[in-house]
């Protein structure tokens, strides 16, 4: 078998798979969630139907809604009662918002309760009918009208409505109702939905009903656009969702943040907006999902905050501000820190100390800054340091970075040198004894490195009556063989090594890949050159040009003096591919299968691209995201033995 083919037919089998158990989850879900407690949150559900939508599009599970139980006779619904189109953030917004191009677009609370459609006859409630799969749901009437907010008949000005048809809404249990009397259910939706489908209706005194949607059945008119549509509801009595009107898709996204910072104030809880056009669609909303408005969710990955004050981080030569904010729940952790890059994002958000900001955290590790809400009127500017802490050298502000640019300033020195020993691997030269030779002014630079013998080693390892006595320093000896060992490296290890900034061997990776496979060729590229790399923009490319210039006479001295070897991968087994591991290895670890990708020309990947050109697990049937993604992009997936194969 050719390991460089794909198999397309055992990906298939995989996919289809896949589909089968994503298939069968939802549907699982969808029962617990119509008929009782959900047994997972909407963020995690939305993530299942996401990945049967990109892996199954037209699957019929995504065409239904869900089904009640059989508790209560079965009624059709006046006004279709489908599931919206959502968007997760910004730019899936955005996405949608480009396709739909209206004057304005109203946008409602997206109520995280559970659906209800109040039926009417002549202005009299008939009937009060549950989601169910859409079109059919549970007719619970002698519940609904225990609830607040749900009225028996409609009225305006003291006289009756003749209005036939449906009216829609959600059902709620407050914040305060679920403090008091039902802090032993997951949260406020659970409850309620437990609660309205009661038999004997106990409960249902303590919901509340808010509604925002409504159709006439014969002609009669009420009402000529959505505007309309909530004014009416509001005349009539009923509690009604705000209206926001907004004239852009960048006034939704500005709206949005500004409820995110209220949400948690409000009493009863939201999981997004709802956003749509003026005029009714009758047509579109009578779709299974309507195309022409959409949920835009909120997530358990952004928050709202204020900055109190900001921290400027020295690494190396680079001073970079973070922000502190009060406290927030990101993705189930509680942060209260974010880095703001560089000058230039500093300042291009605005931030200042006391600005409302949004925190995101979407699968990353470290939290970010995207945007400012609003900053208040005694909101005051970021104070920018001015001279090195160090040295005393005035910082350079190029916008993409403030910095220290004195080349001898010891701080920048120390600093490459510990990344230098991280690099070669160096690890028995620890830091308090770097440290200590450096304070003694010997080791002032990489190559002093190499001139480290067992007679300047010893004093650290022994006491004077020791060095009297000419004894020998098993510690001397180790660390004088370890640096030794450690003159053969990578070119990527060599160049990341000295520390040039946001310049890992990940990047230089991609600079070998692109054809620029060896030092001349890296020393003699032009900052355009480095433009054209898969990964660099421009000031990534200035950023490798310039501190290849500054270390450049260091570098030609580590190589034409022979104190470093640099490897030669160009045409190893596994040059110009690129390789990303998930899941458990058996025969080694992550950490030494990367090196060996490394070792053998090869490039590695933490996360799944369409430029990848392995996926390595030894589950391939494993619903993990980099799975699913690998599947949706068409990148082979091989198991430890067969990447074995590769370089055998």
């Amino acid at each position: 078998m050719d390991l460089f083919d794909l198999d397309q037919a055992s990906r298939e089998n995989d996919r289809a798979l896949r589909i089968k158990e994503l298939e069968k989850l939802i549907k699982k879900y969808q029962d617990s969630y119509y008929n009782g407690e959900a047994e997972i949150s909407d963020a995690e559900f939305d993530k299942l139907w996401d990945e049967l939508k990109s892996l199954s599009p037209d699957s019929a599970v995504l065409q239904k809604v869900g089904a009640d139980s059989g508790n209560f006779a079965k009624v059709h619904h006046v006004m279709p009662m489908g599931s919206q189109e959502k968007a997760a953030d910004n730019d899936e917004f955005s996405s949608w918002a480009q396709k739909h191009s209206y004057n304005e677009y109203l946008v409602e609370y997206k109520l995280d309760g559970a659906s209800l459609e109040l039926q009417y006859e002549n202005g009299m409630l008939l009937r009060a009918v549950t989601r169910g799969d859409g079109a059919v749901g549970d007719d619970i009437t002698a519940n609904a009208r225990r609830m607040g907010g749900v009225l028996p008949c409609l009225m305006i000005d003291g006289n009756r409505l003749d209005f036939t048809g449906g009216i829609r809404g959600e059902v709620i249990m407050t914040h305060s109702v679920h403090k008091q009397y039902f802090s032993d259910k997951a949260n406020c939706r659970n409850a309620a939905n437990g609660l309205m489908k009661r038999k004997d209706g106990t409960g249902s005194e303590h919901l509340n009903l808010i509604v925002y949607d409504a159709l006439e059945t014969t002609g009669k008119k009420f009402f000529d656009d959505e505007e309309g549509k909530v004014s009416f509801l509001t005349k009539c009595g009923f509690s009604v969702v705000p209206l926001e009107i907004c004239k852009s898709p960048d006034e939704v996204i500005k709206y949005r943040e500004r409820v995110m910072e209220i949400r948690k104030t409000l009493p009863y809880d939201i999981d997004g907006l709802v956003v749509k056009e003026r005029a009714i669609n009758i047509e579109d909303a009578s779709r299974t999902r309507p195309d022409r408005q959409i949920a835009f969710k909120f997530s358990l990955e952004e928050a709202v905050s204020v900055v109190r004050d900001v921290e400027w981080s020295e690494s190396g030569a680079t001073y970079t501000p973070v922000a502190i904010f009060d406290p927030v729940e990101l993705a189930g952790t509680v942060v209260q820190r974010a880095s703001l890059a560089n000058p230039d994002t500093l300042r291009a958000l605005n931030v200042k100390i006391g600005s409302h900001v949004v925190v995101v955290k979407r699968g990353e590790i470290i939290p970010k800054i995207i945007s400012v809400v609003q900053s208040d009127e005694k909101a005051t500017d970021i104070v920018f340091p001015k001279k090195c802490a160090s040295c005393g050298t005035e910082l350079l502000d190029i916008g993409s970075r403030l910095y220290c640019p004195n080349r001898n300033c010891r701080k920048r020195i120390l600093h490459q040198l510990f990344k230098w020993i991280q690099c070669a691997d160096i690890r028995d030269l620890g830091e308090t004894l770097v440290v200590s030779l450096f304070n003694d002014k010997k080791l002032n630079s990489i190559s002093d490195i190499y001139s480290l013998n067992e007679e300047i080693l010893s004093p650290y390892f022994l006491g004077e009556e020791s060095l009297t006595n000419e004894k020998k320093s098993l510690g001397a000896a180790k660390v004088a063989l370890s640096i030794q060992n450690h003159r053969t490296l990578r070119l990527s290890s060599f160049i990341a090594g000295f520390d040039i900034e946001g310049i890992g061997e990940s990047m230089i990776d991609k600079v070998i890949s692109s054809g620029l496979s060896s030092l001349e060729k890296i020393l003699s590229a032009s900052q355009t050159d480095f433009e054209g790399v898969y990964g660099f923009a421009e000031i990534t490319a200035r950023t490798l040009y310039e501190g290849l210039r500054e270390n450049e006479e260091e570098i030609k001295n580590l190589v034409q003096n022979k104190i470093i070897r640099i490897e030669e991968t160009e045409g190893g087994k596994l040059s110009g591919k690129s390789f990303c591991f998930t899941g458990e290895l058996v025969t080694m670890k992550r950490a030494d299968a990367e090196k060996l990708v490394k070792d053998n020309g090869g490039t590695t990947k933490s996360s799944v691209t369409k430029d990848l050109s392995y996926l390595v697990t030894n589950d391939k049937e494993s619903g993990s995201s980099k799975n699913v993604k690998a599947a949706k992009l068409g990148v082979p997936v091989i198991s430890e033995e067969e990447f074995l194969s590769l370089i055998r």
